[in-house]
């Protein structure tokens, strides 16, 4: 299998140069084109073990990240963003190339693949038993995942959890972590082995670091998995380790809020939800302590919470 890795520096310069980099990120097919380097540098690091597909199969999502042309070229350099031939964002300083395709890719997702029902929540799984993450920005969800995936759990997703309408199986997305601010020092010390990406600074975000996806995950991403417990997790300094069962009536209304197409599938996102809910014991989540969480989650694994 052709990977990212395998590609030379040229070969892959040439591909983002060209006719795109044919990228499988879980169920989907991404075409890329880009003539940023910082870019290119970011794309060989953290995809490196993702699969390459053939330049003229079907494409799920076509990107084109470019540099300004004229003088913004060379003053207050910037990268321009178009989809399908549209540019649905304004630019950014150049710097921020790599953290725009993260996002790029998750709007594209968010936006068009309503065949899933979509969560704003990241998902792990471990011994068989998957644990959603719903949580708004600040409340330390994308932390607490890299730390657990330094435990032995596989990546489904950090950004998003997708739900199978039919099934209601939880299909994965393993793509890099995004880590904000004080985040990216704190994982750089709790785990020493990860892999992060160039920080970049001054973002609509803060300080914005990628945590790279296990090789694991990625090879596992065609391996759906079974929900079993929805936890919403907060951060809250000092605070005592808490795990609090959440009625299924209150989760069903929190997930429907983290919800990026839930009103755009109407009666079939009601129905996968309910499923969902039906299938999951739900908790809201308080920590302040990484290695508390750990042991916590280990007995989630365990079914034994």
């Amino acid at each position: 299998m052709l990977t990212v890795g395998s590609l030379s520096r040229a070969e892959l310069t040439a591909r983002l140069s060209g006719d795109g980099l044919v990228l499988r990120t879980g169920p989907f097919t991404n075409r890329i084109r880009s003539d940023v380097p910082p870019l290119i540098d970011s794309v060989a690091l953290m995809y490196a073990d993702y699969p390459v597909e053939p330049a003229g199969g079907f494409v799920d999502f076509h990107l084109e990240l470019r540099r300004s042309g004229g003088l913004r070229r060379w003053y207050r350099s910037q990268v321009h963003f178009a989809y399908d031939g549209t540019t649905p964002f304004e630019p950014l300083p150049l710097a921020q190339a790599y953290p725009m395709l993260e996002w790029t890719m998750n709007w594209c997702v968010s936006h068009r693949a309503h065949g899933y029902l979509i969560i704003h929540a990241a998902v792990l799984e471990k011994h068989g038993r998957a644990i959603i993450l719903p949580a708004p920005p600040g409340s330390g969800k994308s932390t607490l995942t890299a730390a657990l995936l330094g435990h032995g759990w596989r990546l489904l997703s950090d950004e998003m959890t997708l739900v199978h309408l039919d099934d209601g199986v939880l299909v994965p997305l393993p793509r890099p972590v995004s880590l904000k601010n004080t985040s990216i020092d704190i994982i750089r010390a709790f785990r020493p082995d990860a892999v992060l990406s160039r920080p970049v600074e001054e973002t609509t975000k803060g300080t914005i670091a990628h945590l790279k996806a296990p090789a694991g995950s990625i090879a596992r991403a065609f391996e759906p998995a079974r929900p079993a417990c929805i936890v919403f997790p907060r951060w809250e300094a000092g605070a005592a380790i808490a795990l609090d069962p959440l009625p299924k009536a209150r989760a069903f209304m929190q997930v429907a809020d983290n919800c990026f197409n839930y009103q755009v599938l109407g009666a079939r996102g009601f129905t996968a939800l309910g499923r969902l809910i039906d299938a999951s014991d739900a908790y809201t989540f308080r920590y302040s302590s990484l290695p508390e969480a750990m042991a916590l989650f280990e007995r989630l694994a365990q079914g034994a919470a």
